[in-house]
């Protein structure tokens, strides 16, 4: 039986499945290391200058979360 449509048929990916496993795990640890160490670096500042509510903390919290989604997306989206 002929494919109707003429349309060629989607080719299956081509890395070995301990690749993709490989590259997703780097990722997380990336995003992990990333948040880390903005929440260490804001909990430091905030003990270092003795204010009372953790601005630093939440700043650079919100901060290092971005740029951990933003490290993700640019990876998700290299071939």
């Amino acid at each position: 039986m002929e494919n109707q449509n003429n349309l060629p048929k989607p080719e299956k990916s081509k890395q070995p499945p301990l690749e993709n496993y490989a590259r997703y795990s780097n990722m997380a640890f990336q995003m992990f290391a990333i948040i880390g160490i903005g929440v260490f670096g804001g909990v430091k500042i905030d003990q270092w200058l003795k204010i009372g509510f953790p601005v630093f903390t939440v700043v650079l919290s919100i901060v290092s979360v971005a740029a951990a989604i933003y490290s993700a997306v640019k990876d998700l989206l290299k071939k």
